[in-house]
């Protein structure tokens, strides 16, 4: 799979604490038996009134987001169930990464897993970030994985952390059974190792 360094676009601010995953993929949207879709089914609920049309003050609905491919979430982001949908949903409708203060911990490794990257910063990064793209609509945003840094359109350059495990499986587009077969050899050498010391325990 093609590495991925650099995720460069315009972001959509959408600072709303504790958005859970019922909202992001609702239920309805999940009978499905694939992956397909779920982009119409992303934040439904925040896009659309009851009548099913769209609401005029949703940033995905206005113009000057329509093409955005990151999202500027608040804090706890991606908190409830652990419906995988909701990153597939975010995928599907076009973003590449989530920035926040803060994420769900089962949200956060189903997004590592499926290669949405997600970046958490200070709440004052995030305030700074929200502004420029609520007042600046459309100005692009840069992302660089490998430098681990978040660069707005106005200069602005924030710092994030991420565990070299996440970081691999994002740039280079692994999951967690790659990772496994990644160690395949160290694997199968700690086994015989083992059996060596323990030959009793080999099941025959």
């Amino acid at each position: 799979m093609t590495r991925l360094t650099t995720i460069r676009g315009s972001a959509a601010p959408l600072p709303i604490d504790n958005l859970d995953t019922d909202q992001i993929m609702p239920k309805q949207f999940l009978r499905i038996i694939d992956k397909a879709g779920l982009a119409d089914g992303l934040l439904y609920d925040l896009r659309f009134d009851e009548r099913g049309a769209p609401r005029d003050d949703c940033v995905l609905n206005q113009r000057a987001h329509a093409n955005a491919t990151v999202l500027i979430g608040g804090a706890n982001f991606g908190c409830g169930s652990s419906r995988e949908h909701a990153v597939w949903g975010l995928q599907q409708y076009g973003f590449q990464a989530v920035i926040a203060p803060s994420f769900a911990e089962i949200f956060y490794s189903n997004a590592m897993n499926n290669r949405l990257l997600l970046v958490q910063l200070e709440r004052d990064a995030i305030d700074a970030l929200t502004r420029e793209a609520s007042e600046t609509p459309g100005t692009l945003l840069s992302i660089d994985l490998e430098r681990q840094t978040v660069t707005s359109g106005s200069g602005h350059r924030f710092d994030y952390a991420i565990g070299a495990r996440h970081k691999r499986m994002v740039i280079e587009g692994m999951d967690t059974v790659d990772l496994t077969l990644d160690s395949l050899s160290a694997i199968e050498a700690f086994e015989q190792r083992h059996f060596a010391r323990h030959p009793w325990a080999q099941v025959m």
